[in-house]
This record gives structure tokens, sequence and C-alpha cells, in this order.
């Protein structure tokens, strides 16, 4: 059984997201539908996990994501978290990702897929955008670059399990 809000036109559309996610994903990545304790799977809320890229500051680790989808979708996007307190320039103290292809004032079109987004946030990673800051640890970025490399290291490992989900 599947629930989450109401609304036909999400429903089929994440139905769709699912079974192209299953046939093809970038390799490391996961994303699924949230499982509740009585079985169902809850549509509108999808566990991922997304791995840094080989070569970054971010390699070797697994960072959890979380999409929130409303009734709304593909028409808004779905809200886009890591855990509270996530050390990125881009990221929100709360978790929620600030990435224009998940503004709907921005980049939002209803044809962006999950496997977009969640690339985009991997991307993201790497390569903050210094233009559309979410907190103050781009000051750190800025001024002193080896206490964030540092900082960025130390975040990545603690999320260097693949038992994240």
């Amino acid at each position: 059984m599947t629930t989450g809000p109401s609304g036909g036109v999400a429903a089929s559309r994440l139905a769709e997201e699912r079974k192209s996610w299953r046939k093809d994903h970038p390799f490391g990545f996961v994303a699924k539908p949230e499982a509740a304790a009585d079985g169902s799977t809850n549509m509108f809320r999808w566990k991922c996990s997304i791995p840094g890229k080989e070569g970054t500051l971010w390699e070797g680790g697994l960072f959890p994501l979380t999409l929130d989808f409303s009734a709304d979708y593909p028409a808004k996007p779905p809200s886009v978290y890591f855990p509270r307190d996530f050390y990125h320039p881009n990221v929100f103290t709360q978790g929620h990702v600030c990435l224009s292809i998940i503004n709907p004032e921005k980049g939002w079109r209803p044809s962006i897929t999950v496997k977009q987004i969640l690339l985009g946030v991997q991307a993201l990673l790497s390569e903050p955008n210094i233009d559309d800051l979410a907190n103050v640890c781009y000051e750190v970025y800025k001024k002193d670059r080896k206490k964030y490399d540092r900082l960025v290291r130390e975040q990545t490992q603690r999320y260097a399990s693949d038992k994240q989900l």
C-alpha cells in the first residue's frame, strides 16, 4: 500500500520516477520511498544517499538526503534537505538545500527528475554556489580555506558509511 498526500498526478509521476530509478541510476546513489512501520510505502518522502565525488574533499562519504514531495509535484519542486547542521555554504542550518534547480523562482521545471536533483546536489557539494549562500560557513570557505577543508573532511569521515538508510 502507498501512503502520502493525495494527488493523482504527483503519485503517478513518483511511481514513474521510482520505476525509472530502479532501471537506471548513478553508481553509489540510493533513492527510495520511505517505508512506514506498518509496511506501507510513502511515495511522497524519499530517503536518499549521495556519494561524494571522487577526487574531492567529499570522496568516501555517503551523505543522507531526504526529498519531500507535495501533492502539487511536479508543478512544485520537492523540499530537499540534509540532516540538521550539515556543513556546506549552500545548506541552511535546518538542512534545507539551496540549489537553483529546486527553487520554484529560479530553475525549477516540472521535467526535472529525481536523478537530476541528486546529481545536482552531488555537484553542489564540491562546487559551492557563492552567489546563493545559505549560512555563515561561507565565511570560513572564503577566508580560511584550510579550516573549511578540515571541517569538510571531518564531516565526510562522519558519513563514511553505507549504513545511512
